[in-house]
């Protein structure tokens, strides 16, 4: 069955009968009719065109979840990135500390052994300081006794060869210190 419209009924006429209804009544009736079917279909286009604001504004809401869910989905993964070059980097900067660490601490090693080196030459060279300044004083001490000692002794003879001359004196030894 076809949908009747509101120009259908304005525009419908029927036969006339002897015994019908009240032409006036029934004119103002479709009259009313006509009204109403047209408040309802204005009311209906309205609903209509509420309906499709509402779909446009469903689908634009949509595509809006949609791109923020991609952005916190993005947000989350550069998050991740970021947290796990930091980390990184952290690690980095643990491993060159660790590294320089290291490098100073066997740079200081090298100067301890160095020193020690140096101590053990510098007690060398005092020992053999205290040596040779002994055997110097030994000299010294031999040389001083043996005056004495001759003074002491009877004095030449004629017939006695005469005594070999005292050796020069040497030089005294020098001694430097590291």
């Amino acid at each position: 069955m076809e949908k009747i419209t509101p120009v259908d009924i304005q525009h419908k006429s029927f036969k006339k009968a002897l015994e019908g209804y009240d032409r006036t009544e029934v004119d103002q009736f479709l009259d009313e009719v006509i009204e109403t079917l047209e408040d309802d279909a204005q009311h209906r286009a309205a609903l209509e065109a509420e309906i499709a604001d509402l779909k446009e504004r469903i689908s634009h809401f949509k595509a809006m979840e949609e791109s923020l869910h991609n952005t916190l989905v993005l947000a989350q993964r550069t998050a991740d990135e970021v947290k796990a070059s930091a980390h990184k980097e952290a690690d980095l900067i643990r491993e060159r500390a660790r590294l320089a660490a290291e490098r100073e601490i066997a740079s200081y090693n090298e100067t301890i052994s160095e020193v020690r080196r140096e101590q053990q030459r510098a007690v060398e060279a005092a020992e053999k300081a205290k040596s040779e300044l002994r055997s110097l004083l030994m000299t010294h001490l031999s040389l001083l006794d043996g005056p004495q000692h001759h003074q002491q002794q009877a004095p030449p003879r004629a017939e006695d060869p005469p005594l070999a001359p005292e050796p020069p004196a040497e030089e005294p030894t020098r001694i430097e210190v590291y």
